[in-house]
């Protein structure tokens, strides 16, 4: 009786991670930092569309506000937003059931220069390329790059390549044009590679109140993944249990009433014997 519990709950619990979902928020046009105004659309990109995937924020004003109540334009899987100073945050997708999705963090300046950066985390061995852009002039005016405050290079078209990221190049990026001024700074994270051994390690964020490492939903969503691909074998074995357990018990039960079926009977022949003599 307790091991068929034992295999009920097992069956129960396989059934739940088979059904958890994940869906990975992107940004277009993909940068960190944007001018007001600018037109902006973040996406859900979902596996299960069923698990009604929405966007939301947290804002230095408001937190865990829902797209499309009192800010942006919800339609399908995205959210368009026309930005300004205010709506710089979080923002991650979140579905019915509370499962969220990587998060990110977009900066709104409403200054004359920016920095486009990876708005999600890089991998390592990948070139990264920075531009910074001012709002009304060509992009491709002089700049200095800045990691963690300290000066990198100043580059005469604007633009600089990292290649071949590590980790030694996660820090805060920013960079100031001459006459124009200086941009925000952002954060780019770098994540190892995934091996079939070593799952990826967490990225490391730098102190905030409002985001969790932004690795780790990478980490719950390789899980799935393994998850997912599992349970029809573990289902399937726990079912072909099942049946070789109902089986053999019937099997058992069918003897042993066909034995009890034929000591009563020659019982009978064994009286009847003794009567006839």
């Amino acid at each position: 009786m307790k091991e068929t519990s034992v295999l009920c709950l097992l069956f129960l619990i396989s059934l739940l991670s088979c059904t958890t979902n994940q869906a990975r928020l992107t940004v277009s046009p993909s940068s960190s930092q944007f001018f007001e105004r600018d037109f902006v659309s973040l996406s859900c990109e979902e596996d299960d569309s069923s698990a009604g995937w929405t966007l939301r924020r947290n804002t230095s004003k408001l937190q865990r506000t829902q797209c499309g109540d009192g800010w942006g334009r919800w339609s399908g899987s995205s959210c368009s937003i026309t930005v300004f100073q205010s709506d710089s945050g979080v923002y991650w997708c979140e579905s019915r059931e509370g499962a969220i999705s990587n998060m990110v963090n977009l900066t709104v300046s409403g200054g004359s220069v920016i920095l486009q950066s990876p708005v999600l985390p890089v991998m390592e061995g990948d070139d990264v390329t920075l531009l910074c852009q001012t709002k009304t002039t060509p992009s491709n005016l002089p700049a200095a790059f800045y990691k963690d405050g300290s000066l990198i290079r100043k580059q005469p078209t604007g633009h600089m390549t990292i290649q071949h990221v590590s980790r030694s190049d996660e820090g805060l990026y920013k960079c100031d044009i001459s006459g124009h001024g200086e941009s925000p700074s952002s954060w780019i994270t770098v994540t190892g590679r995934p091996t079939t051994r070593v799952p990826p390690t967490t990225s490391t964020t730098p102190p905030s109140t409002s985001a969790p490492p932004p690795d780790s939903p990478h980490l719950v969503f390789r899980l799935v993944l393994h998850l997912v691909v599992f349970c029809p074998y573990f289902i399937s074995t726990l079912l072909m249990v099942s049946l070789y357990r109902c089986r053999a018990k019937a099997t058992a039960q069918s003897t042993h009433a066909e034995q009890g079926l034929a000591e009563d009977c020659s019982e009978i022949v064994a009286v009847t014997t003794e009567h006839q003599f």
